[in-house]
């Protein structure tokens, strides 16, 4: 019996070497121009109602190299360039499925410098990774190891903002199997004050990575700021301080969010949150920043992909479900609960923690989904997770 094993991305830093690194900058840029030359043959394509496919575009590929202008995409390795075809292919498959808007070109100065290569691209022999068009192997930090006998199947050399170099391995992962069923259920409501309340009375803090550096963030955005306007040496310093402070930032928040999240689906079989639309919320100036640093998105991404890993249910209740007006005890509707009320008192005389009280609510409501089974289908962008609407538990599109 064969087994179906994850695909998984094992991501490394690495410090190139000047040869190295030049050659890397120069694929970055190259892949750049290939993705607009395409994007705008395309358009061009479609102003005229007439469609260009990936096949189209790669045979244009073939004649930019002959060109004497764009020679110069000879001198770095084809694999990247034809992948950055198949990302644009994507782009257009997602419009027209309208999963996305229409794709835009990348900028030199703001979009992500990466390249993406597959296996005629790359050579991985006993640890040790070598791209093509290079002679020497990458000097990666292996700060953790693939799994035994991975082999990559595809790989994507990246540098983010503050200079920094990564490589990211696509490998299959035989260690990631479903964890031993229980019975055990949370209800989670997000929060600001405290980031998590689970159901069981547990309230986990807010860490709040944003305001711990927001002085030398803002120091430094100042400095920034009275720098003359180009590309000067200077100002190009102090834009390389503000993106290292952002980047410890999100590196600090990826990392509490992944062990939490890996708690919450090793301890429990069922994990109930809150269908919210953080895209809409973040649109309140008063509390945007919080949620931002909050995170509140990319913890249930985090969530619904490792659920679906190990073998976990995530149920996402209807954001128009009443959790915090609910007695969890005796079901009565409170008519208001604003805000700042944090504790209230129900006529049957049960005194609620507000969030502690949500969160018992989600979790009932999300059993009782599961139990009957109505209304119950995938989000449309998280494969791991499932919606149930309101009190009747009936269906509603996020």
């Amino acid at each position: 019996m064969t087994t179906n094993h994850v695909k998984r991305a094992f991501k490394y830093r690495f410090y190139p070497t000047d040869v190295q690194a030049a050659e890397l900058s120069r694929t970055f840029g190259c892949v750049r121009k290939v993705y607009n030359l395409a994007l705008a043959a395309r358009t061009e394509a479609w102003t005229r109602q007439e469609r260009v496919n990936y096949n189209q575009t790669s045979a244009l590929l073939t004649a930019w190299k002959k060109t004497e202008e764009l020679a110069f995409l000879n001198d770095v390795s084809s694999v990247p360039l034809q992948q950055a075809l198949r990302h644009l292919q994507t782009a257009f498959t997602n419009f027209f499925s309208k999963r996305a808007k229409y794709p835009r070109f990348k900028s030199r100065k703001k979009s992500r410098k990466s390249a993406e290569y597959t296996t005629s691209g790359f050579r991985f022999r006993d640890g040790r990774l070598t791209l093509a068009k290079m002679a020497e192997p990458l000097d990666i930090v292996w700060s953790r190891p693939l799994p035994k006998g991975a082999k990559p199947s595809t790989v994507t050399v990246s540098q983010d903002s503050a200079g920094r170099w990564f490589v990211s391995m696509l490998c299959d992962d035989p260690t990631v199997k479903p964890l031993p069923a229980t019975d055990a259920a949370v209800g989670v409501d997000v929060g600001l004050n405290h980031l998590l309340t689970l159901s069981t009375g547990e309230k986990i803090a807010n860490p709040r990575h944003e305001r711990t550096d927001r002085a030398r963030l803002a120091k430094a955005q100042r400095t920034l700021a009275r720098k003359a306007k180009g590309d000067g040496a200077n100002r190009r310093k102090a834009r390389l301080k503000v993106a290292k402070i952002h980047a410890r930032i999100a590196d600090r928040r990826r990392d509490g969010l992944h062990k939490l999240t890996t708690r919450l689906v090793r301890e429990n079989q069922t994990i109930v949150i809150e269908d919210l639309t953080v895209r809409n919320m973040v649109r309140n100036r008063s509390v945007a920043r919080a949620i931002s640093d909050a995170a509140w998105a990319e913890f249930r991404s985090l969530l619904e992909y490792k659920a679906q890993w190990y073998g976990r249910e995530v149920i996402a209740v209807d954001r128009f479900f009443p959790s915090s007006k609910l007695c969890s005890v005796c079901g009565a509707l409170q008519d208001k609960m604003p805000l700042h009320v944090r504790t209230w008192t129900c006529a049957c005389g049960t005194t609620h923690d507000r969030d502690v009280n949500a969160a018992r609510n989600l979790l009932a409501a999300g059993r009782a989904v599961s139990a009957c089974g109505a209304g119950v289908r995938p989000q449309r962008r998280t494969p791991g997770g499932q919606s149930a609407m309101k009190q009747e538990v009936s269906r509603r599109e996020p």
